[in-house]
């Protein structure tokens, strides 16, 4: 019987690695071509007449592998967030995870901030908004309402949860309620409005700001429980030594069954593309003016996801960017194929941990902030479409609503995961800080889904960069912990070696301790 060497069972796990990731990248080629051969027999009503054959209802069958494949990421977000974020602040003082957290926010803003520049020197460069035929309308279209302060009152809200347990599957974020307003001008003192022909009535939509609690995980709240219940268990030491090994045992549990998760991907990422592609209502959605805006936001991420964060990774980390990239593969196509950082957040701890060796301690506190506040591609993506719709509407931009574009675009961006509906929310937030009207919002409607799925990529990479950006510039203080945990390591070991070196207590007073030469030594209370 011929056994394998260590070298050789490790280069078939690698090439079990390989063949999964080249699976999934091809589910989505494969995805898109068998989902733009099936339109020619696609059903516009429920009937299948003229020859076709795929009604609505039939699509939402096919797309139903791929929501099971959602589900099962979202099933392991909740535990993953909460066992990773504590079992590393547990390893660390708080003196190491402040540092380390300060560093992440810098850069994680930072970047945010760069992306929305680079999408609005192009979105002014290229004009999409200027060039080729005006988009139309799509009747399926929603506009929503909202406001810049109730953005930033919300990530408060949410940070501070009033019941930690509900904040596991709720949220909290104030909404315009529209409603009518009645009034009457120019009415004849005396008169009644059914004998004054001057009398006008002017009905007014108006809109009621209402606190109301969503569905879905309030990660801002668990974050900070969390990071302070693990800086907690570190400071407590010996006292929480079961809740440190509880909490790193339920994610090696998590992270096993994320293992067993991707041997799904490939499947449920296939029949997500094909679904997607079916539901679009014309292809002609992608020439034109909206082509041009497309085009556009694709270039931004592409110079900001290849060039910018590549370049930042090696000046800092001296990384191949190449290899990190390659490593990263299975968590980019998982967030291609479900178009959530927070579905992704799962294969992205497993990429970035096992493939490209990041230190845990960094991994399992950095990504999940980075999961819930880095929206580079998101940032990008809303300073274009908002200088996009100011220009459809021949509405001239100064300097100065640049600038604000820029800074609105990072602050709502950063809130996105806090606010329902939010793509449109957020959108309509950056309109209204410059002045724009928001119902031109549903004007990028019909080409908002696929580039949610390349802006959500790229913030999953960010997020993975991030990774490496702070375990580098929190060497130091990793290294000094590692050998401060090394010492209590041997000078336990030591304690338990010696000959009859327990600790053997004869005396009903704590006070009097008796070591391995059973002599009385007086200690303080």
């Amino acid at each position: 019987m011929v056994r394998c060497s260590p070298k050789c069972r490790c280069s078939k796990e690698s090439l079990k690695e390989q063949l999964l990731l080249i699976a999934t990248i091809s589910s989505v080629a494969i995805g898109i071509a068998v989902g733009i051969a099936l339109r020619p027999i696609k059903c516009n009503t429920d009937e299948r007449i003229n020859g076709c054959r795929i009604t609505p209802d039939d699509i939402t069958y096919i797309e139903f592998p791929g929501i099971i494949f959602i589900n099962i990421l979202k099933m392991l977000i909740l535990p993953l967030i909460v066992s990773s974020i504590i079992s590393a602040l547990a390893q660390l003082d708080a003196q190491s995870a402040g540092k380390m957290g300060i560093r992440a926010l810098i850069y994680y803003f930072g970047t945010t901030i760069i992306a929305a520049i680079v999408g609005i020197v192009l979105v002014l460069t290229i004009r999409p908004g200027t060039r080729g035929q005006k988009a139309e309308i799509n009747a399926k279209a929603k506009s929503a309402q909202g406001r810049t302060v109730d953005t930033i009152l919300d990530l408060l809200r949410n940070l501070f949860p009033d019941n930690i347990v509900e904040a596991t599957f709720r949220a909290v974020s104030k909404v315009l309620i529209a409603g009518t307003d009645l009034k009457v001008e120019n009415v004849t003192v005396g008169s009644t409005l059914a004998n004054d022909s001057s009398a006008t009535i002017v009905y007014k939509t108006k809109y009621t700001a209402t606190e109301v609690k969503r569905d879905g995980i309030n990660v801002l709240g668990l974050l900070l429980f969390c990071i302070f219940f693990g800086i907690i268990i570190s400071r407590l030491k010996e006292k929480t030594v079961i809740l440190k090994d509880f909490f790193n045992a339920l994610l090696e549990v998590v992270m096993q069954l994320v293992r067993f998760a991707m041997l799904y991907s490939p499947i449920g990422v296939f029949f997500l593309i094909v679904a997607k592609i079916l539901e679009m209502d014309r292809l002609e959605d992608f020439a034109g003016s909206l082509g041009l805006y497309m085009a556009t936001v694709l270039a931004g991420l592409a110079i900001h996801g290849f060039i910018i964060l590549p370049t930042i990774l090696f000046l800092v980390t001296r990384r191949n960017p190449f290899q990190y990239t390659i490593n990263m593969g299975q968590a980019l196509t998982t967030a291609f194929g479900t178009g959530s950082s927070s579905a992704t957040l799962p294969v992205t701890y497993r990429c970035v941990e096992e493939k490209n060796h990041i230190d845990p301690r960094v991994s399992r506190f950095v990504l999940p902030v980075g999961a819930t506040v880095n929206m580079d591609g998101t940032a990008l993506y809303e300073a274009v479409a908002a200088i996009y719709i100011a220009q459809l509407n021949g509405i001239p931009l100064n300097a100065v609503k640049i600038i604000i574009t820029s800074l609105t675009a990072t602050l709502a961006s950063i809130g996105a995961a806090s606010i329902p509906q939010a793509g449109l929310v957020t959108m309509v937030i950056v309109l209204n800080a410059l002045g724009l009207p928001s119902d031109e919002v549903k004007v990028i409607y019909a080409v908002d889904w696929l580039l949610d799925r390349f802006r959500t990529a790229i913030n999953v990479w960010g997020d993975s960069i991030g990774c490496a950006i702070v375990e580098k510039l929190s060497k130091k203080e990793l290294d000094a912990l590692e050998i401060k945990n090394k010492d209590n390591l041997e000078y336990e070991e030591e304690k338990l070696n010696r000959p009859n070196g327990h600790v053997v207590q004869l005396h009903d007073n704590p006070a009097f301790d008796y070591t391995d030469n059973l002599k009385p030594i007086q200690t303080r209370l």
